[in-house]
């Protein structure tokens, strides 16, 4: 019994605490669960984001169309850039739905592009208008999505 009793005092002298290469693997171990906690993250975050640009384009949509449902014309790229002629026209759109959740801008532009929405509208035949001397008649809305692949959403005109 006294041979046992030295055996493991002998043991337990000998690891009172913890190895160089436990304490590596701890924390390899703790570094790669924090990646994948932040990937897992940041992707939850970057869907999110997309959600609410698909919603924006929805809901500009849907006023676009109710505003051709009574002028019979949609909005210039000047009208839609004006805060004033949005809440004046379009009194139910969040203004909030005209920024990219990841921009400070409420501005749309003619050319797709990363965190800001753009507004295409066009005459019947494609060309420029101004609803003065050319009405115009259709219109492209785009956001770009974020991600790996850079997809877009886009919405046009039922017109």
């Amino acid at each position: 019994m006294r041979r046992v009793a030295r055996r493991l005092r002998t043991l337990h002298d000998r690891h009172n605490g913890v190895t160089v290469l436990e304490l590596v693997a701890i924390v390899v171990v703790i570094g790669i669960l924090s990646t994948l906690v932040i990937a897992t993250y940041a992707g939850v975050q970057r869907n999110e984001r997309n959600q609410e640009r698909t919603r924006d384009i929805q809901d500009v949509y849907q006023q676009l169309e109710a505003y051709y449902v009574v002028h019979s014309e949609y909005p210039t790229l000047a009208n839609m850039n004006s805060t004033a002629w949005v809440t004046t026209n379009m009194k139910t759109l969040n203004l909030q739905s005209l920024r990219d959740p990841a921009s400070n801008s409420y501005k749309f532009v003619t050319t797709p592009t990363k965190n800001v929405y753009s507004y295409q509208v066009t005459a019947a035949d494609g060309g420029s208008c101004n609803n003065t001397s050319r009405i115009c008649a259709h219109y492209t809305l785009t956001a770009t999505l974020n991600g790996e692949a850079q997809k877009t959403f886009v919405k046009s005109s039922l017109n």
